[in-house]
């Protein structure tokens, strides 16, 4: 396996609890817990991107950059279809999270805890490919309601207009693919930005909205998320920007499934 320079992700056993969360949280299944502790199994099914840090509770994870295996995007794929083959159909998933008790605490597959894209595709999104197009009046009962430009937070100018008094929403890039409704019930009224907390580097992410904040008096924030673990530190990085610029804004977070349901 080829070395490179890159980052990856760093466990400070001191601190980690064994809580499982790192383990739920990575989609490339390169965790598990190992003697009550998280481990980086193999090097080279982590990305390096980060998904799993902000949902450590006690602040045991961090991206480190140092020589490791390169990422094998192929490898990480096939590690979690094989632990999902591993099991006959009907047979429990022994999860904790599944109300059953853990293949070794925390250890279960991303695959396999209902939240990776394989089981979510398969069971929400199945038949939605042969489904007849809209009729032209359902199509034309849906009004585009954006109200500024542009929206990706990279993009975002600090001194628009749009950002005065406003009611911000922060949303997930993916969640305009997953639901039809996204202008009715969330971009009307509000001045929309957004972005993907797994690609979008953290530090200018947090740094560009906390201008923002800074710069003007925002009403309140709605943080728009899907489900999937990799959206998850997007609230963490709107609450790290209201800390940066030193403001109280008052946030109410979302969480919209990949069948374009809002969950709970």
């Amino acid at each position: 396996m080829k070395v490179v320079i890159r980052k990856i992700i760093k466990i400070d056993e001191a601190l980690c609890d064994g809580c499982g969360n790192c383990v739920l949280a990575c989609p490339e299944n390169a965790i598990e817990i190992i003697g009550g502790k998280a481990k980086v199994v193999r090097e080279s099914l982590c990305d390096g991107l980060g998904a799993c840090i902000g949902n450590c509770p006690t602040g045991a994870l961090s991206m480190e950059e140092r020589e490791a295996e390169e990422f094998d995007e192929l490898a990480a794929k096939a590690a979690v279809e094989s632990a999902h083959r591993a099991r006959s159909p009907g047979q429990s998933m022994g999860c904790e999270d599944e109300g059953g008790p853990g293949e070794g605490e925390g250890s279960c597959p991303m695959a396999l805890r209902g939240k990776g894209a394989g089981r979510l595709g398969s069971s929400k999104l199945a038949g939605r490919q042969n489904r007849a197009p809209a009729s032209e009046p359902a199509a034309a009962a849906i009004q585009p309601e954006l109200s500024n430009w542009p929206v990706q937070m990279r993009l975002a100018h600090v001194d628009s207009p749009s950002f005065d008094g406003a009611r911000l929403l922060i949303a997930g890039d993916c969640t305009a693919f997953a639901s039809p409704r996204i202008h009715q019930d969330f971009i009307r009224g509000r001045t929309t930005l957004i972005g993907c907390p797994k690609l979008d580097e953290r530090e200018s992410f947090v740094e560009r909205l906390a201008a923002i904040l800074a710069a003007h008096n925002v009403e309140d924030i709605t943080v728009l998320e899907m489900e999937v673990p990799c959206c998850s530190n997007l609230e963490a990085f709107v609450r790290q920007a209201m800390r940066r610029a030193g403001k109280e804004v008052p946030v109410m977070s979302v969480i919209l499934g990949i069948d374009g349901e809002v969950q709970g």
